[in-house]
Order: structure tokens, then sequence, then C-alpha cells
């Protein structure tokens, strides 16, 4: 099963993502006039914020509504899947926010980063890391085998320890200036349940449409000591890999 996006509820839901996205921005340190590749630009909330700067960038994602809603505000934005990135080395930085753990096959993404860049380019990012959602994995998984599923070969994700990802930067030539995981348990605007439907597509579809809900309520209710508090207010157990490295 694959994820699926809608522009509408991912920014009723999760607007939270491009927001909180400014701090992997920060070590991207954009300069005017720069040509800079945004992968996995979504709807195109940061890539304007990146335009901001004074720099020329294109964005680029696989879903079709995100690119028509990046175009619909005046964004160059194109239809490209980040594992099939064939650009020149024409960009002076590639830039990713919460999108490289959608990606599931890291090394092609990296090669084709770095045949975009120019010599001494940067490639900055931050996306899901080791022990990402942990507690959603977990009881997403606890109920999908319950109804005889195996969530493992359902989850659309890459969560990769500092090693791992420093690796394969370093085996493609890439030198890493600055990498981290940093734990940040993130509010969630409209609760788990609103997470949920934007982001676990590929978990609820393996159901019948019919038993999805009470899937989603019982999830609901085996995150609730964990993940939400005395007052009602929401948190996802996020953990972020945020990395700098240069060609």
């Amino acid at each position: 099963m694959e994820q699926t996006w809608n522009s509408k509820t991912y920014a009723e839901n999760a607007r939270f993502v491009s927001d909180l996205g400014m701090a992997a921005v920060e070590w991207l340190a954009p300069q005017p006039g720069e040509r800079i590749l945004d992968l996995g630009c979504g709807d195109g909330a940061l890539t304007v914020k990146l335009q901001d700067f004074g720099c020329e960038v294109i964005g680029v994602d696989s879903s079709p509504d995100f690119v028509n809603s990046a175009q619909s505000i005046g964004l160059n934005a194109r239809l490209i899947d980040g594992h099939e990135l064939h650009f020149n080395p024409e960009f002076d930085a590639v830039f990713s926010n919460a999108a490289l753990h959608w990606m599931t096959q890291p090394d092609r993404v990296i090669d084709g980063v770095w045949q975009a860049l120019k010599p001494g380019g940067r490639f900055v990012g931050e996306f899901g890391g080791a022990g990402n959602t942990a507690a959603i994995v977990s009881a997403l998984g606890k109920a999908l085998e319950k109804r005889g599923l195996d969530a493992a070969t359902l989850n659309p994700w890459y969560f990769p320890t500092i090693e791992d990802y420093q690796t394969r930067l370093e085996s493609r030539g890439f030198e890493v200036g600055r990498i981290a995981l940093i734990p940040r348990p993130t509010p969630l605007p409209t609760g788990i349940r609103g997470w949920l439907t934007t982001f676990a597509n590929p978990f609820t579809t393996a159901l019948p449409s019919s038993e999805r809900d009470v899937f989603l309520d019982e999830v609901t209710a085996s995150l609730k000591p964990t993940l939400c508090d005395a007052s009602g207010q929401w948190a996802a157990d996020y953990v972020r890999l945020r990395f700098s490295a240069s060609k």
C-alpha cells in the first residue's frame, strides 16, 4: 500500500511540519541568488520561505496533489520521485524537510542528490531518525497483528541511525559537517486521529473500509496514556535526524 496525500487535510492536520522545518533551514543558511532544489517540497509552504531568502528554488515531489498545490501558489514545482532525480550538476544546495523517511531506497536518493549538486554544493535536511514515532508504530503493529496482518510489511518509513545515514553519505563522497538525532515531541493540532489519517494510510488501507474506524479508535485508545497529557493535548513521539553535508 502506498501513502497518498491530500493537500487540504495535510494543511489542517500537519502544518506544523513546515513550521518546524525552519530549524533545518538555519543549517542550510540559504544565500540570495543561490539555486536550490527542495526535495519533497510538499505543498510548497517551506519552499516559499526559501524563495524569500532570494533564492531560485525548484521543488520536486512524488504527489500530484502536492505539486498542483505548490504550482497554484506560483512555485516552480515538478512531479518527480526522489528516487529518480536526473538533474545536471546545477544546484548550490539540495534541501529536504520531513520527506527523506518516505524514500526507502536512500542510496538511490543520495546518488541523485550528488549528481544534482555543483562541486562544493550542500545537502542539508531533516527527517525521521531512529526511534521516530516508536510508540505509534508499536500501537499500529499490535492492532494489525490482532487482525492477522504484519505491520512490518506495510511500514512505509526509513528511520536510520546517525551511523547508517552518515555511512551512506560518505560512501557516495559527501563530507558530513554536522549530523544529529534530535528528540522532538511534537504537539498535534488535531490529535492523534488527525495524524493517523494523514500519515498512516499504508496501514489503514490494508483493512477493509468498514473496519478502519474501529481500528483507528483502538490505536487511539492504546496511545492515549502515552501521548496525551492531562489537558487532552496530544504529541507525537518524534525523533528527527538533521544533517549537513557537502560535495
